[in-house]
Order: structure tokens, then sequence, then C-alpha cells
């Protein structure tokens, strides 16, 4: 790695992270041998015990179990599987919104989530506001800012709703919103969770064609979670197959989307 490249890297006892923007890196995405437990109690009294003592009965839960995969700069690649299989929790981990119980996780470039679209609004900010402040917790200039908020307004159709509380926006028009900024900001890795049926039929196809014109143009790396196999087909080359956590196959998309419906 080129030492003029910015490293973070986060030890979390059995585990460690290492985050940055080194785009000359062929690996985009890497984990290995990365688990992620949950502990479970019963109710809230036990899970406060539980920071006292650790005699406090609890159920684990492996959400990532040994998890090895890469992912290569310019790829796209499906995570596929049932529901608990792991696949958001592995996209989490990527995000930085949990870290690992234990094994490596590498992340080399500027990552965008399409994950919980409407989440981190502040609710009494107009639109407007909340955009420009998105702009500034990337770090964006207000020349950067200026030139990518126009198009963030148009793509999210909110018209005249921009300048309006957001308390007063639908849930749709929080995600409409979230989609737009979250697709706009140009990442290194896009990384996406069943968001691209925002809205009614005629947005979600616009989201669709907009991740479709990121992938083409700009030679974004994508992590893609879906249940549907189409989707999956459409926009990745490899897939791989999770369940509880562990991988069941690596391959092509095609053969991955056949193991899938197979199992």
């Amino acid at each position: 790695m080129s030492s003029s490249v910015a490293s973070q890297a986060i030890d979390y006892g059995e585990a460690s992270v290492v985050r940055d923007e080194d785009r000359s890196n062929p690996i985009a995405v890497r984990f290995d041998h990365v688990c992620k437990t949950y502990k479970l109690y019963k109710n809230d009294r036990q899970r406060l015990l539980a920071t006292f003592s650790n005699r406090v009965k609890c159920d684990t839960i492996n959400a990532s179990d040994d998890l090895t995969f890469e992912c290569r700069r310019g790829e796209a690649l499906a995570l596929l599987g049932d529901n608990g299989a792991g696949k958001s929790t592995a996209l989490k981990m990527i995000t930085g919104v949990c870290f690992p119980t234990s094994g490596r996780i590498e992340v080399h470039g500027r990552v965008s989530a399409l994950l919980e679209l409407s989440a981190g609004f502040d609710m009494r900010l107009s639109g407007m506001e909340n955009v420009r402040l998105r702009c500034q917790l990337w770090g964006l200039s207000k020349g950067e800012s200026e030139e990518l908020i126009p198009g963030i307004v148009e793509f999210s159709e909110l018209g005249k709703y921009i300048d309006q509380p957001m308390r007063t926006y639908s849930s749709g028009m929080r995600a409409r919103l979230g989609f737009a900024f979250a697709s706009s900001i140009r990442p290194d890795i896009l990384v996406v969770d069943e968001a691209l049926s925002v809205g009614d039929r005629k947005f979600a196809a616009k989201c669709r064609k907009r991740v479709s014109s990121i992938m083409e143009k700009e030679g974004v790396t994508v992590l893609f979670v879906t249940h549907s196999t189409s989707q999956a087909k459409q926009f990745c080359s490899r897939g791989i197959v999770l369940s509880h956590g562990k991988t069941l196959f690596s391959g092509g998309i095609d053969d991955a989307v056949e193991f899938y419906e197979n199992t």
C-alpha cells in the first residue's frame, strides 16, 4: 500500500478491521475467517446485569461463522441466502455499523451504503438541510456539495417538499431522499441491501437504472444483497450463498443462483 494513503486499523480483541481509500488495491473487500457473535438475553434486566457479571445466562448466535471471501475492485458480488443467513450482518460490518467478534476485515475504498435508507435523518430539519448536513459529514467541500445537491433533489422527485421538515415526509419520501443521496456521492464501494424497490414501480425502475449506470460508467465495486435472483443476475457477475453465517457456495452468478434455488 502506498504510504500516502491514510489507513485506519482497529483491533477488537480477537478481531481487526482495516479501512483506507487505497483505490489502487486490487481487492476492495476481504473477509478472513470472520465471526460475529450476538448474545441473546431473556429481557433487558438480564442484559443490564450481564454488563457487571459474566455469570448471566444467555444464548449465543453466530450471525457470521468463519466467513471468508474476497470482492475484487470493480466486481459486482451478490450475497444470496434465506433470512438469517448473515447477509445483512456482513454488509453492516463492511460499512462499520457493527464490528466482528473475531477474524479480520479489510475495506479499501470509500463506502456508500443503500441499507436503511431513511435512517439517520433529523426529522426537525428540512430535506435540504439534511442533505447539506450529510454532505458535511462526508467531508465534501462546499463546491462539491453545491455540484451534487441539484442532482440529488431532482432524482428524489420531492419537488417543493425538499424544503419542508422531514417529520412531514412519508416513509417512502424519506427512503427516496436517502437513495438519491447515497447513490450520488461517487463511492468506490457501493453496498446495497434490498434497496431497489423504493417507492412505486416507476421509481423502483429508476433506482435500478441508477445502480446499473454507476456500475457501468464509474467502475464501482458492488456488494448486493437480495432475495430476487433475477436482480442478482442483472447486476452481478459472481455470487456467494450463505447459510447460518457460513459460505455454502462461491462462483459465477448463474451457478450461484442455481445452487441457491436448489438448496
